[in-house]
């Protein structure tokens, strides 16, 4: 069952139950299809992406100008906007899932017993997985696609500020399995607006197998407090670069630069830069230059703004802040430790980098650091499931179970034990 159009708020409760139960039924014939079935309903719906991507430019243009017209923030709108060229990516993803090994039926691990028994671990699909978000409008074909490689149905809940856009991509992703012979309801989206549909998920134990929001930290929160399922979370990206002492000045520049500005509205846009302090008259004047160059804002502690008197002074809270906008904060530290110890202490364990030359600095923090993805000499941008060669992920997960890190197709299944015998009986 798929429903195309917004619903009245008395009958938010029915509508997901119904596309819960559809989803499970839907689920079954999932995880039981081939990897070419399934292969081939991803290729089919990147088709249908290319195909209808002016309604989908259409519906994306709509969105746009109701968020413009409520004075919607310029880093949110970009998160928002889809273009040719982002439609493309939506479409070559799905086709980067499909070239992918299938997950299903890995073996993880198999031994033997001593009474003959044969015990293999095997990679089986989660089930059903809701999927809660806001304003990316690409997160329903990545989600979507991952979830129908690792043999999972799927039920999106986009934000109602891309609602149109959202709709218009899962009508492909829909027209996808009904190419491959698999049902249309192994991809559903809510069809509200209606915030009452998030906690109605979120009580769907019965329906749905696990839970991943992905947004900001209001709604990580509120679906940590209320969910009755399994929670994949994906808390913000307050990410961090760091300029050690041996850091080279141009790695320093560029990979400062890119980590803040490349696009600053994802989660893995750095939004706190520390220094060594020894370093600092050195190695930071042109990092700060050519950020202030780029457009960006930025806010230091003292000593920061003794360097450059465009620096704005930072407050306790800008250590804490993710902006997903042109700002980033600035602080001198007394060496890896201190700078390990301030990540510990504001970050997100999300995604964090060292600048250096200093092998085993850089090997300390990157051993110390608890964060999902750490780097040394690289932008915390590419904190990105494509980028990892996962074809697209679903979110960057900031917990320690199940999932950390981008959740691609594999971090989406679980797995059974297989065991196979000749008779044997248990003393």
């Amino acid at each position: 069952m798929t429903i195309a159009q917004d619903v009245r708020a008395d009958d938010v409760d029915a509508i997901v139950r119904r596309i819960g139960e559809a989803a499970r039924e839907a689920g079954d014939a999932v995880a039981s299809a081939s990897t070419q079935q399934r292969n081939r309903a991803l290729r089919a719906a990147a088709a249908e992406i290319r195909r209808r991507a002016p309604d989908i430019l259409t519906a994306n243009a709509e969105d746009v100008a109701d968020a413009k017209a409520r004075g919607t923030k310029g880093a949110f709108i970009d998160r928002l906007v889809l273009t040719a060229d982002r439609i493309e990516a939506m479409a070559a993803g799905l086709e980067d899932i499909a070239r992918l090994p299938d997950p299903l039926g890995q073996v993880m691990a198999e031994w033997d017993r001593p009474n003959g028994l044969r015990i293999a671990r095997v990679r089986v699909p989660l089930g059903v997985i809701g999927i809660i978000y806001e304003s990316r409008p690409n997160v329903t074909a990545d989600a979507a696609g991952l979830c129908l490689k690792a043999g999972n149905a799927a039920v999106l809940r986009g934000g109602s500020e891309s609602f149109r856009s959202s709709g218009a991509i899962a009508d492909c992703l829909t027209a996808g399995l009904v190419a491959a012979d698999l049902p249309a309801a192994a991809v559903q989206r809510l069809p509200t607006r209606d915030r009452a549909a998030v906690g109605a998920m979120l009580r769907l134990s019965d329906c749905i197998d696990v839970i991943v929001p992905r947004g900001g930290r209001s709604l990580i929160e509120r679906v940590a407090a209320e969910s009755r399922i399994p929670v994949l979370k994906h808390l913000d990206g307050n990410c961090h670069v760091y300029l050690h002492s041996a850091a080279d000045p141009q790695k320093a520049v560029s990979i400062a630069v890119n980590s803040k500005m490349r696009r600053t509205g994802i989660c893995g846009a750095a939004e706190t830069l520390l220094v060594d302090a020894a370093a600092a008259p050195g190695l930071l004047p042109p990092v700060l230059g050519a950020l202030a160059d780029a457009g960006c804002e930025v806010r230091g502690d003292a000593a920061t703004q003794a360097l450059d008197r465009r620096i704005l002074p930072a407050t306790e809270a800008d250590w804490g802040t993710e902006y997903l906008d042109a700002v980033i904060a600035v602080r001198q530290v007394e060496g890896l430790d201190e700078a390990v110890a301030h990540i510990g202490r504001y970050g997100s364990h999300h995604t964090e980098s060292i600048v250096t030359e200093d092998d085993a600095a850089a090997e300390a923090f990157l051993a110390r650091v608890d964060s999902g993805i750490v780097l040394h000499n690289a932008s915390t941008q590419f904190a990105d499931g494509g980028e990892f060669g996962m074809g697209a992920e679903i979110g960057i997960s900031t917990g320690k179970l199940h999932a950390r890190g981008p959740v691609g197709a594999e971090q989406l299944t679980s797995y059974k034990y297989v065991v196979r015998g000749n008779g044997q009986v248990r003393p």
